[in-house]
């Protein structure tokens, strides 16, 4: 047998070799959804993951999308065969409704040296209002006009206390029609001058920490007003009661 052609399948054999030698990490999910309690502190994803390869995965590093998040990984080295998971932590905060926080993976799998790990946490705040803002034209009749509270189910809340900044509007709450559910009804003595008022809503239970919300009612003023000025009113009376879905403290 000749010298070249021994070396020639040495090389083949060599590529061969190469070839079946890989890393490769396979996740059992890249995308996880989370609902947390609304008493809940943090929200936690846990992405497992395996080297199904032959040979080690290395991990060069582990960044979360923003500083309310953090990511870790069990090991910097993943063995043929080995498996493990990186723990991403959200911080809620005060932060209601759905957050998606990202964490980027980078390692010397070849395959696939960049993964994006998706964590998505849908937050229910204790109470939801619909609308925030409740107005009267100026010399409008001043029938009641209602707003909703939702409340979260798992809250307990069996009342609402609403007191108004103002003794120019009075508040009720009765039950709504559906369970967790609130209506205030919300009534100006009358509508003959501009007035506006904070209604500021305390929920009785035993989940609440003293924390309390707010909305707001207003009678317009009687000057008349364009459709671009009643917008910005409208917009600048919104602008106190866009915090009626977070806590003030």
């Amino acid at each position: 047998m000749s010298t070249n052609f021994l070396r020639l399948i040495g090389v083949v054999a060599l590529a061969a070799l190469v070839q079946s030698a890989h890393a490769e990490l396979k996740w059992e999910q890249t995308s996880v959804d989370l609902h947390p309690g609304f008493n809940d502190k943090q929200a936690v994803a846990h992405f497992k993951y395996e080297n199904v390869g032959n040979t080690p995965v290395h991990f060069k590093s582990v960044h979360a999308s923003c500083g309310c998040t953090t990511a870790q990984t069990q090991n910097e080295q993943v063995g043929p065969g080995q498996k493990g998971e990186i723990t991403a932590i959200f911080n809620i905060g005060g932060r209601t409704g759905t957050q998606v926080k990202t964490v980027t993976v980078q390692t010397d799998d070849p395959e696939r040296s960049t993964i994006v790990l998706t964590l998505k946490a849908v937050i229910t705040p204790l109470l939801e209002f619909q609308p925030t803002l409740v107005y009267w034209q100026n010399g409008e009749e001043p029938k009641p006009k209602i707003i909703t509270a939702k409340a979260n189910k798992d809250a307990a809340i069996k009342k609402l206390d609403v007191a108004s900044s103002t003794p120019d509007f009075t508040a009720k709450v009765d039950a709504g029609s559906a369970p967790n559910e609130f209506r205030i009804s919300v009534q100006p003595r009358d509508t003959t001058k501009a007035v506006y008022a904070t209604l500021t809503i305390k929920p009785d239970s035993p989940a609440n920490t003293g924390n309390m919300f707010s909305a707001a009612a207003r009678v317009m003023p009687s000057a008349p007003a364009s459709k671009s000025t009643l917008s910005t009113i409208r917009h600048d009376l919104a602008t106190p009661a866009a915090t009626a879905a977070s806590p003030s403290q």
